[in-house]
């Protein structure tokens, strides 16, 4: 038996001549989890969490502690000019880095590629094409929208959230807790590290991550649906502190008219609250999954 582990490498992986089927078994290894974290004594605050991020490197107790802000710096700009230089024939690289960043701006949000395309300055397929470049070296994890019609979710325009929190953050310019309490898009990255607490989860179980977000004509939104032998669990996120029974209302309505609908639950930064009214309440940090 041999493991083989590194860094993602998809042109490596291309150039295997042997496909290996039924011989190999491929193992995504996120960053850290608070789960793991806190599992090793880690305590920190929320917007801790999100600020410094979960690459191992910083946790790393055998070598010196490196500052957060200068290991992304190094991440990214390492990332830009070897794997990016490597996957794709980039005659700008500016404007790509300019991409990356306008798409931490959207973190969270549904990315309309035309629209994208135009604050960058390129076509709506070369903005694909790099969104689907992030995807495949672990940059970002796109979230795609719930369908009963499978094919509709393959083609409508899904949400973009970064691997790393810490990544996002650092794109964005933030530097410290208090301009992460402050931010306008605290809320969509506090939603960025809790969805991605639920892929590591899934992943590290060694399960199908089967997971996505739902939004109705009519304006009803469900922040992330998992998706497991039938059922779906709605999930609501929320950066909120303090409880109130109102943040669960989506999930109701949803369980209303969806079907075979489990457990609904809202994840917050409050402390974890047992099922009311049919909604459990966990606090980003439990055991919510």
């Amino acid at each position: 038996m041999y493991l083989l582990t590194g860094s993602h490498q998809p042109a490596l992986l291309g150039a295997v001549s042997q496909s290996l089927a039924g011989r190999t078994a491929l193992v995504d290894l996120y960053p850290l989890s608070v789960k793991e974290l806190k599992k090793a004594g880690m305590e920190k605050s929320r917007n801790a969490w999100m600020l410094e991020g979960f690459l191992p490197r910083l946790y790393d107790s055998r070598r010196e502690k490196p500052e957060f802000g200068q290991l992304y710096r190094d991440y990214f700009r390492t990332y830009v000019e070897r794997d990016v230089r490597q996957l794709a024939n980039l005659r700008d690289i500016g404007l790509f880095e300019t991409f990356v960043k306008l798409l931490a701006g959207r973190v969270g949000q549904e990315v309309n590629a035309l629209d994208l395309a135009g604050a960058v300055g390129v076509s709506a397929p070369t903005i694909r094409s790099w969104i689907t470049l992030l995807e495949a070296s672990f940059i970002v994890f796109v979230l795609r929208p719930y369908y009963r019609n499978f094919g509709k979710r393959l083609v409508k325009a899904p949400k973009i959230y970064f691997t790393e929190p810490g990544l996002a953050a650092w794109l964005l310019g933030i530097k410290t807790e208090e301009q992460m309490s402050t931010h306008p898009l605290v809320g969509n990255l506090f939603e960025n590290m809790v969805v991605m607490e639920a892929v590591k989860a899934r992943c590290n179980a060694a399960e199908d991550v089967n997971l996505h977000f739902y939004r109705a004509p009519d304006g009803l939104e469900i922040d992330l649906l998992q998706e497991n032998a039938g059922h779906l669990r709605p999930m609501e996120i929320k950066s909120a502190q303090t409880y109130h029974s109102s943040m669960g209302r989506n999930l109701l309505r949803f369980a209303q008219f969806a079907e075979n609908v489990e457990h609904p639950a809202v994840v917050y930064s409050g402390r974890s609250i047992p099922s009311e009214t049919g909604v459990s309440f966990y606090s980003f940090e439990d055991d919510w999954l």
